[in-house]
C-alpha cells in the first residue's frame, strides 16, 4: 500500500515540475523538419548544418510542429561572415545570429522584426560573450509577445514585439546573398 502512495506522489510531483524539454533535432536526420528554399541542410553526428554554395540562395529549415509559449535552447557555431537566425512562430519575428546584411555589423541575439525587417533593439554585451568559431548556447523564452534571450548563460535582451504570432513553427535560416556555414546542436523546446 505504501508503495502505491509513493508512486502516486511521485507521479503528482513530476506533473508539477512541468513538461520535459522536447528534442526537436534527433541528431541524425531531418525528421520533423521541412526545407523552404535551397537544399543546404544536413544532419550528421549530432550536428545540424546549414551551408550555402556559390548560388547563395536563401533557405529556412522549419519545424513541422507549431509552438505557442515556449523556451527554446540550442547551441550554435559559426565563424566569419554569416547571416542566420531563429524564426519564432513564423517569418515575422527572428532572433539574429551573425552579421546583418543591411547594417553590416554582428547583431547576434538581437530581434529582427516585422514584414519590412528592422532591428528595434540591440542585445547588450554580446561582443564579450560570443565565442567566434566555438559553440555558443542560446536560450530564447517566447511568452506571448515578449522575447527574452540569453547567450552563454547571461540575459542579453528582453523585447516586446508588436508582430508576434500566437502560434507557429520555429525556423533556422541560411540568408540569401552570402556564402556561409552555420551549425546547431542540442535543440530543445519546452512549453511554458
Amino acid at each position: 500500500m505504501m508503495t502505491r502512495y509513493l508512486l502516486l506522489a511521485s507521479m503528482f510531483l513530476s506533473g508539477l515540475a512541468g513538461a520535459e524539454p522536447e528534442k526537436i533535432f534527433n541528431g541524425t536526420n531531418l525528421d520533423g523538419w521541412k526545407v523552404k528554399g535551397g537544399e543546404y541542410w544536413t544532419a550528421t553526428d549530432g550536428v545540424l548544418k546549414g551551408e550555402s554554395d556559390d548560388k547563395k540562395q536563401g533557405s529556412v529549415l522549419w519545424t513541422e510542429k507549431e509552438f505557442k509559449d515556449f523556451t527554446v535552447e540550442l547551441e550554435f557555431r559559426f565563424s566569419g561572415d554569416i547571416d542566420s537566425g531563429v524564426f519564432l512562430r513564423g517569418e515575422a519575428d527572428q532572433i539574429q545570429i551573425g552579421v546583418s546584411r543591411s547594417l553590416k555589423v554582428d547583431m547576434t541575439c538581437s530581434p529582427y522584426i516585422g514584414p519590412k525587417g528592422k532591428y528595434p533593439q540591440t542585445a547588450a554585451g554580446v561582443k564579450e560573450l560570443l565565442k567566434d568559431g566555438d559553440w555558443n548556447k542560446m536560450k530564447i523564452v517566447a511568452k506571448g509577445n515578449t522575447y527574452t534571450v540569453s547567450l552563454n548563460g547571461k540575459q542579453v535582451i528582453e523585447y516586446v514585439s508588436d508582430t508576434a504570432k500566437e502560434t507557429g513553427p520555429l525556423g533556422l535560416q541560411v540568408h540569401p546573398g552570402v556564402k556561409m556555414k552555420v551549425e546547431f546542436k542540442n535543440l530543445t523546446v519546452e512549453p511554458i
